[in-house]
């Protein structure tokens, strides 16, 4: 089977930094760029919150924006923006649809009030106690209601993107073989149009509840990721990125630009983190990538979890020289949405014949670069590597 090329059109991305690719480049390409971050409204976690915006641009209905959550919002809006760049609004009925997100909103209210009753618990005894309260105060459709294919289903309300569909839910990795998937689909002929992505919205207690359970969350005064002590961790960025891809033929067969072609996507899940292992399914990832010899610039996933952090820089070592930014120290991480918003940074740099500057006291080397690796360790499990380079 001879594989066909896939290339990407059309970038949708909002962050604590703007919207759309301009506002991006015009941010990110400077020398001393710096985050934007709040620090008080969920102390002692920072995060990056989302810009000032008015949602009506993309989802011109107040019902259809009444009846979403603010993640689901975010990711149907940069799924508009997506569709725009690329020109593809008439596209919308074959276009394949490929989600990552995490669930619903929880209740806040209740999770406290469990956490309270198992405070006060002996360690025996708790077990039964939160079965109970599993049974009783929390609806099964808390979260049946409100998986991420919801999100899914109001992209294709508001913009009409009616081909066929899948939605991934599995944190970092979910979002990474979405974008893989995707590509894979298109290459394979199965399609000539596709939008994946993902959102996150880090103003939310309860992710910061979660994950800070989890000790994931950095906890204090904002850092940048290299500068995370201890265990480290991550602090939450507000991100929906969404990419349209498109066979090559197929966009130059409607006169689309491709801003840079995907020569590869891989993913794996190592099945523990520490002691070399995570480094070493990265490795294997970027053999079967087989990335030429020649100017590289990587955009790291890195999110300042100490542990996947480590890992990560043992990978990036062992790949020789390359100029290494860590978007984190900037966006903020997105879980579901940091993958695909990595991708269109590194569309938006080919685009435009140049490469960022550092985004972190740790980040090396120059650019220009003649093609960008993506990397995606994850807060806690999932590796996976894209490689992008100029479109021809």
């Amino acid at each position: 089977m001879t594989r066909k090329e896939v290339v990407i059109t059309g970038i949708g991305l909002v962050s604590s930094l703007g919207e759309g690719p301009e506002a991006h480049w015009t941010v990110l390409s400077q020398p001393g760029a710096k985050p934007v971050v709040d620090e008080a409204a969920f102390a002692p976690y920072a995060v990056h919150p989302l810009p000032a915006m008015s949602f009506d641009a993309q989802i011109p209905k107040k019902g259809d924006q009444r009846q979403m959550e603010p993640w689901q919002r975010l990711g149907t809006y940069a799924a508009g923006l997506a569709i725009d760049q690329a020109g593809a609004r008439g596209l919308v009925s074959d276009m394949h649809l490929i989600v990552a997100a995490g669930g619903g909103e929880r209740d806040v209210a209740v999770d406290e009030a469990v956490a309270t009753a198992l405070c006060a618990t002996p360690a025996a005894e708790a077990g039964a106690i939160l079965n109970e309260r599993l049974a009783t105060d929390l609806r099964p459709t808390l979260f049946l209601a409100q998986l991420s294919n919801l999100l899914a289903g109001n992209i294709s309300i508001v913009h009409g993107v009616t081909g066929s569909s899948r939605t991934f839910m599995g944190e970092e990795a979910a979002a990474a073989d979405a974008v893989r998937i995707a590509a894979a689909r298109l290459a394979e002929g199965r399609g000539g149009i596709a939008l994946v992505g993902g959102a996150y919205a880090s103003q939310r207690w309860d992710l910061v509840l979660l994950y800070g359970a989890g000790g994931a969350v950095w906890r204090g005064p904002f850092a940048p990721v290299s500068a995370r002590d201890g265990a480290g961790g991550f602090v939450g960025g507000a991100l929906g990125a969404f990419l349209v891809l498109e066979t090559a033929a197929h966009a130059a067969a409607r006169g689309a630009v491709p801003l840079a072609r995907i020569a590869g996507v891989a993913t794996d899940a190592a099945h523990k983190r520490g002691g070399g292992a995570s480094a070493r399914a990265a490795r294997a990832l970027w053999d079967r990538l087989a990335v030429p010899d020649g100017r590289l610039g990587v955009l790291s996933g890195m999110t300042g979890v100490a542990e996947a952090r480590i890992e990560e820089e043992a990978f990036l070592a062992g790949i020789g020289a390359a100029a290494v930014r860590r978007t984190g120290s900037l966006l903020g991480h997105g879980v579901e949405a940091t993958f695909p918003a990595n991708v269109a940074l590194g569309a938006l740099a080919l685009s435009r014949g140049g490469f960022y500057p550092a985004m972190d006291p740790a980040d090396v080397g120059d650019g220009p670069v003649d093609r960008i690796l993506v990397t995606g360790f994850g807060q806690w499990r999932g590796e996976a590597l894209a490689l992008l380079e100029r479109a021809a």
